[in-house]
């Protein structure tokens, strides 16, 4: 079995992390930006020099293939290098460079490909510049409409097309990929289970279902220091009920359901002023379908109106849940075992390009540690040494993907 190099690997990462690199060792790269550009400028370059043939698709997606014997569709492994505001050095690069890895891996120890390997940058993972998330892996997938996306703007009113032009790698729509015989994303867990529980790799067997309510909680405002509390409809006193209701309940539907008040709006919002609307976000994840449709019951089970205060409940989305190919699951398990690394199979909380690519590409992701769990943050961080396990399983999957592919084929 062939081994990475850990010290190129970690070079990698800290040139990358140079593009857009934030004061407390993270970095701010936001999609088609000045920043994301210089990533992929660098990116090209790295790929040129491996002799890959590149090219670009109409929504900025870069995709660099080391050609195989054969015209088979490609092995495709990689994921994104834009990132939050203030985000970590790992969340979305790492997947590209340990893809990047691999290939110079089998180009120094000259191992001949029967399926040709291909490395995807898709543009505006994140959504943090633009939404929605995953913009463009989900119109590849069909799942969102191109000229739609085209018009979502950013903060300072630019939109995504405008950049697009801007940026310089608006390809042809041509280039697009269309089908290939796998996709593999590395990535790190974002969470805390794998470095809990001492695991190197997560082996990951799908994306979990979620979804996501908007209650409006509407009352009456007042003086804060005039009206006696027996008189008053105070609709954050009664949002406070709310949230203590939807989390006891939801506590006893699964051990497994993870689910947040992520965000919440008072108005007017003024010290001395009782508040006469409160909205709060109600979300909540579980694979199983019929776990999420008891978080709706639950949900749904909040009155109409308390007193004199309306409730309304609105839902603003929701997925269902994607699971993975599972004999690309059972070839990332072999290669762990191959090497001695420790394994977990878990479903992904976070969204990934892969869940759209998994619509028409059998697909599957290889979790590392994320230390303390943190991402999305300037304190992510995962070990160098654990990053190249990930690209130790990564090109022992691949390699061993595009034999048995070769061999399916050749029987056809």
């Amino acid at each position: 079995m062939y081994k990475c190099n850990e010290a190129r690997l970690k070079e990698s990462i800290v040139m990358f992390s140079r593009f857009g690199a934030t004061k407390n060792g993270g970095v701010t790269r936001l999609s088609l930006s000045a920043e994301d550009v210089q990533a992929r400028d660098y990116f090209y370059e790295c790929c040129r020099e491996l002799g890959l043939e590149i090219r670009v698709d109409d929504l900025a997606n870069m995709y660099a293939t080391l050609p195989g014997k054969s015209d088979l569709p490609p092995i495709v492994m990689g994921s994104h290098l834009d990132s939050v505001v203030k985000g970590g050095r790992f969340d979305g690069v790492l997947g590209i460079l340990t893809a990047l890895e691999a290939i110079k891996t089998i180009k120094e120890n000259d191992i001949e490909l029967d399926v040709p390997l291909t490395i995807v940058n898709f543009t505006n993972e994140e959504g943090a510049r633009f939404e929605p998330s995953m913009m463009s892996s989900g119109i590849l997938s069909k799942k969102f409409d191109k000229q739609k996306m085209m018009q979502s703007t950013d903060k300072d009113g630019v939109t995504f097309k405008q950049a697009l032009q801007k940026s310089g790698y608006e390809g042809d729509e041509e280039n697009r990929l269309k089908e290939a015989s796998a996709y593999i994303e590395l990535h790190i867990e974002q969470g805390p289970v794998l470095e809990a529980e001492q695991i190197e790799i997560g082996v990951v067997e799908g994306v979990l279902g979620m979804v996501c309510y908007e209650i409006r909680i509407f009352g009456e405002s007042n003086h804060a220091g005039t009206t006696p509390m027996k008189m008053r409809n105070d609709p954050l006193f009664l949002a406070n009920k709310c949230i203590t209701k939807l989390i006891e309940d939801l506590a006893k539907v699964d051990d497994e359901l993870v689910y947040t008040i992520g965000r919440m709006n008072v108005t007017p919002n003024i010290h001395t002023v009782i508040p006469d609307k409160v909205v709060f976000t109600i979300e909540a994840r579980h694979k199983q379908p019929e776990k999420i449709r008891k978080v709706e019951v639950i949900i749904h089970s909040l009155p109409a109106e308390s007193g004199e205060c309306k409730i309304e409940k609105e839902k603003l989305w929701d997925r269902d849940t994607v699971h993975f190919d599972s004999s690309i699951c059972n070839q990332i398990e072999q290669a762990c075992h191959g090497y001695g690394y420790s394994s977990k199979r878990l479903y992904s909380g976070a969204g990934h390009d892969a869940q759209f690519m998994a619509s028409y590409i059998p697909s599957a992701m290889i979790f590392v540690p994320s230390i303390k769990g943190k991402s999305h943050c300037e304190e992510e961080e995962t070990t160098f040494e654990d990053c190249v396990k990930g690209a130790d399983v990564l090109l022992e999957t691949v390699l061993n993907l595009q034999t048995k592919i070769a061999m399916k084929e050749a029987f056809i």
